[in-house]
């Protein structure tokens, strides 16, 4: 199988887990069977967002959900059946270091699924601790030469969380980290990455300010041979609308971007004003395919009129 992917990639995403349980409902370790049954239920709920989504005229072939084998119940199967993209994790919630969920199982999941994108979250500073970061790199080169060798796409979330040193150089700011720092930081990490000899079809990244940046990032993820099919989207950190639209305006005239995978930006608002009470389930349904769709669009208007300043806002 080619290295990258060939088509767009609108990816609604809620895997979330640990965080899901704990803000959501409350619930502190492993939760029971009613408990799980409670929170699938409420990821169900996102699901029925997406379905509506569908309905209203979302692209088979690059719309897509991101969704746990925890929580999931049967939402990749339905995802499944109507025509969408399946992505699912395979590293264990919550932590720090990138660990597989299932241990050594990991590939007897993966099939059992099926899915079109096997996914991780990492969280790796190129600057922070060096014997952790090779510990990572080392399952994570595990992993996919796994996929590769059976010919699956790997999905790469990455996250750069700035270390105190770097913090301290911005004065404290995280938005002067995430605008003056963060982006190099970003492309030396996944040169590391690369460098490992750790393969990845699609780096899911988090959004930055200026389109340079984005074209850097690109870059670095297809350098070297094979590469050239590498591709990127854009993530949400639960971040505000304008926000999101800055990052997605930057992004998509980049060639070599194909999109995002958003979660709480789209349906966190929805959920817990179902959860809460507040609002009936359809409508909290009909939120999440508004919001859904309104990024499709805001990333397919901005390509089309290679949209973004190129300065931050």
């Amino acid at each position: 199988m080619r290295l990258g992917y060939d088509e767009k990639l609108y990816i609604l995403a809620f895997d979330h887990r640990g965080s899901f349980q704990k803000k959501f409902f409350g619930i502190e370790g492993e939760p029971d069977g009613e408990q799980t049954a409670m929170i699938a239920d409420a990821k169900h709920l996102i699901y029925e967002g997406m379905a509506q989504a569908v309905a209203a005229g979302a692209k088979a072939g690059v719309t897509g959900v991101l969704v746990d084998e925890q929580f999931g119940g049967s939402i990749p199967a339905e995802a499944r059946q109507a025509g969408l993209m399946l992505a699912m994790p395979v590293e264990r919630s919550g932590q720090n270091m990138f660990d597989f969920q299932y241990g050594e199982d990991f590939p007897q999941h993966i099939e059992s699924f099926d899915p079109d994108f096997t996914k991780v979250l990492v969280r790796y500073n190129p600057e922070g601790n060096a014997e952790e970061n090779r510990e990572q790199l080392g399952k994570l080169k595990q992993l996919a030469d796994w996929l590769h060798t059976h010919d699956r796409r790997f999905l790469f979330e990455l996250l750069v969380p700035a270390e105190d040193a770097q913090l301290a150089a911005v004065g404290g700011d995280s938005e002067r980290y995430d605008a003056e720092l963060r982006p190099e930081l970003m492309r030396r990490t996944i040169a590391e990455i690369q460098d490992f000899g750790i393969e990845v079809d699609v780096w899911k990244i988090e959004g930055v300010d200026r389109r340079q940046d984005c074209e850097m990032l690109v870059a670095q993820a297809r350098s070297g041979k094979g590469r050239e099919g590498v591709v990127c989207v854009v993530l949400g950190r639960g971040a505000n609308d304008a926000k999101v639209d800055h990052w997605l305006g930057e992004a998509a005239p980049v060639e070599g971007f194909v999109g995002f995978a958003i979660g709480r930006s789209i349906w966190w608002e929805p959920l817990k004003a179902y959860v809460d009470g507040k609002t009936e389930r359809s409508v909290a349904a009909r939120q999440i395919a508004s919001n859904y769709l309104r990024f499709v669009k805001v990333y397919e208007q901005a390509e089309a009129a290679g949209g973004g300043s190129g300065e931050a806002s």
